[in-house]
């Protein structure tokens, strides 16, 4: 959690405090396999471990954008691996989804990202699930949501027990687009965090901008994802190039 360093896909052992355990990711991040079957091919092809598990992993994830429909960017590269992990740095540093937006807006200006970052990166939140036990005390408990998309999500979100059932974060949950910026505009956004970002704030023109036009979103999460993948890497001779992306060599 230095950086972009891919500590995030170091095991728990007795030296490492596994960033996997960390109140955002554990049941959350996924994907671990995948990158473990990237970074094998990637060594075969090269003859040696030479490309770092944060280069793959950051490379992975502008694939993964891409292959849902959304932008392309060009990944700086040359980043080495993290020989360390601190779960306490990830519940520390993550963005909770139950902030406010001076909360959101410090959590990323710790990081060097401004207002336009963190809506852009936030429209992330077009793919994927979220958990019942994190949006619970949002659609039992918040005035800003709209009334029939809280009676929806309450279906499957129980006041007490189904904490693992899912939810989309959008209505087109496998697909990359804008329509979560759309959402918020509606009032319809999943996570507290989500809906903070159009609650009369300074993010409100960012998320209008982005609900009616999906090539300035598509710039400039590109952009902002570049910039995020900049964070603190480690070049040089700092980190290791690891053999196994969950280990320390």
């Amino acid at each position: 959690m230095q950086g972009c360093d891919a500590s995030v896909l170091l095991d728990q052992t007795s030296n490492i405090d596994s960033e996997k355990n960390a109140r955002a990711n554990l049941n959350s991040t996924r994907g671990f396999g995948v990158i473990d079957k990237i970074k094998r091919e990637v060594d075969k092809a090269c003859g040696r471990p030479v490309v770092s598990c944060a280069d793959i992993l950051t490379v992975a994830a502008r694939d993964s954008v891409v292959a849902l429909g959304g932008p392309t960017w060009k990944v700086p590269l040359g980043r080495r691996d993290s020989t360390t992990a601190s779960r306490a740095r990830a519940d520390a540093d993550i963005p909770s989804p139950v902030m406010d937006l001076p909360q959101l807006l410090q959590s990323f200006e710790n990081q060097g990202l401004n207002a336009k970052d963190l809506v852009a990166l936030s429209g992330g939140h077009s793919i994927g699930f979220a958990q019942c036990g994190l949006f619970r005390n949002r659609i039992y408990g918040d005035d800003n949501i709209n009334p029939k998309f809280a009676s929806q999500r309450q279906k499957t979100c129980p006041r007490e027990g189904g904490d693992s059932n899912l939810a989309p974060l959008d209505q087109t949950a496998r697909q990359f687009d804008n329509k979560y910026f759309s959402n918020l505009v509606d009032k319809k956004g999943l996570l507290i965090s989500d809906q903070a970002l159009f609650s009369g704030g300074e993010t409100d023109e960012f998320v209008k901008s982005y609900s009616k036009n999906a090539g300035d979103f598509s710039k400039d999460f590109a952009n902002s994802m570049v910039k995020m993948g900049n964070i603190k890497p480690l070049t040089g001779w700092n980190g290791q190039i690891r053999v196994n992306c969950r280990r320390v060599n």
